[in-house]
């Protein structure tokens, strides 16, 4: 089983990073999808998640009316679309992905980093 994250960089306040995670070695339609992140000396939080079968989405309230997550099961990839970016949004984003809707994560991913400087 494999998540790997892509897509993080450096953006100013304000400006859009779209994260995407690829997905392999398991049945990735049969599982939901989740996005987290873990800032400098913080827990790591729920940002955003997708049901298995791509009809639900679950926010985190800090990032509602911001990101977006989607998902292409036939392409075994979840993104997260992130605009009005704020240096709060700073993290290590990671994908993760549990059975059904569990809501358990058994994969991970190993992470892509987001800075956003002011």
């Amino acid at each position: 089983v494999q998540l790997q994250a892509s897509g993080g960089g450096l953006v100013q306040a304000g400006g859009s990073l779209r994260l995407s995670c690829v997905a392999s070695g398991y049945a990735f339609s049969s599982y939901s999808m989740g996005w987290f992140r873990q800032a400098p000396e913080k827990e790591r939080e729920f940002v955003a998640a997708a049901s298995y079968w791509a009809g639900s989405t679950y926010y985190a309230d800090f990032v509602k009316g911001r990101f977006t997550i989607s998902r292409d099961n036939a392409k075994n990839t979840v993104y997260l679309q992130m605009n009005s970016l704020k240096p709060e949004d700073t993290a290590i984003y990671y994908c993760a992905a549990a059975f059904g809707s569990s809501g358990a994560y058994d994969y991970w991913g190993q992470g892509t980093l987001v800075t956003v400087s002011s």
